[in-house]
C-alpha cells in the first residue's frame, strides 16, 4: 500500500469512527496538546473571500455551562461530560459587510494586501454581497452566509479530531435568542460582532455507538459531463 492509500484509509476509518457524541467518559481529559490541534484545524479552515468570520470560545467554566445546558435541548448529556466545550461564533453585518473595519484591518494588515489591490477588491466583494447572493438583504441573512464558513471550521475540527481518536458531537439544538443573552451578559459578543452559529462537544465516548448508517454512493453522487 502506497503512503496515499494508506493515508486516504486512516481518513475514511477516522470518518466511519466518528459519530455525534451524546454522552463523554467524564473522567478522560483531551490533552492541552490535543485540543489545541483540535482548534488549529479550525484556524485553518477556508472560508468564503478569506473573511474567517468566526472566533472559538472554549466554555470550560461549570457555571457558564450549566447556564448554557438549560436553553440547550440538544447539548443535555454534552454539556456536563464534555472534556471541552466550543462555542462557534459567526462574525454579524458589522464585521462581514464588504466595507467594514474588520474587512479593512484582515486584508490590509493581516493577509497584507497592497492597497491598489484592496480596492480592487472592495468593488468585487459589494458586487458580490449585493448583486451575485444578495447578502445585504438583511442584518440575518450576513449573518446566516458567515454562519455557513463556520460550520467548514466546525467539520475540520471534528475530522481532526476523529483522525486522533477523540470524539465530538455538533450541537444547533439551542434557543439561539437565549444563548445570546446569556453570551452578552458574559461579555463574549464584542458588542454585536458576534452571535452563536452553533456548538461543538468534544471527549471521549462513554460507550460504543450503533454502525454507522449513510445513503448509498450512487444515491448521492451524480456526474454529469
Amino acid at each position: 500500500m502506497t503512503k496515499i492509500e494508506q493515508k486516504k484509509q486512516e481518513i475514511l476509518e477516522a470518518l466511519q469512527f466518528r459519530h455525534a457524541t451524546k454522552k463523554f467518559d467524564p473522567t478522560k481529559k483531551i490533552s492541552d496538546e490535543d485540543f489545541r490541534f483540535i482548534l488549529e484545524a479550525g484556524r485553518l479552515s477556508p472560508s468564503s473571500v478569506g473573511y474567517e468570520p468566526w472566533k472559538f470560545v472554549v466554555v470550560q467554566n461549570k457555571e457558564l455551562r450549566e447556564k448554557l445546558r438549560e436553553v440547550s435541548w440538544g447539548a443535555q448529556g454534552q454539556l456536563p461530560t464534555a472534556s471541552h466545550f466550543v462555542l462557534i461564533l459567526a462574525r454579524t453585518i458589522k464585521d462581514t459587510k464588504y466595507d467594514s473595519d474588520y474587512v479593512k484591518h484582515l486584508m490590509l494588515e493581516e493577509k497584507k494586501f497592497p492597497p491598489e489591490i484592496f480596492e480592487k477588491m472592495l468593488v468585487r466583494y459589494k458586487s458580490f454581497q449585493e448583486e451575485d447572493l444578495h447578502l445585504l438583504d438583511n442584518e440575518r441573512t450576513m449573518l446566516d452566509w458567515a454562519g455557513k464558513q463556520t460550520y467548514i471550521a466546525l467539520a475540520n475540527m471534528m475530522t481532526a479530531a476523529a483522525q486522533i481518536g477523540i470524539d465530538s458531537c455538533p450541537i444547533e439544538g439551542f434557543h439561539f435568542d437565549k444563548v445570546q443573552q446569556i453570551l452578552d451578559e458574559e461579555g463574549l459578543l464584542e458588542d454585536g460582532h458576534l452571535a452563536i452559529s452553533v456548538m461543538a462537544a468534544f471527549g471521549y465516548r462513554d460507550k460504543e455507538p450503533r454502525p454507522k448508517i449513510r445513503r448509498a454512493f450512487d444515491d448521492i453522487v451524480q456526474w454529469v459531463e
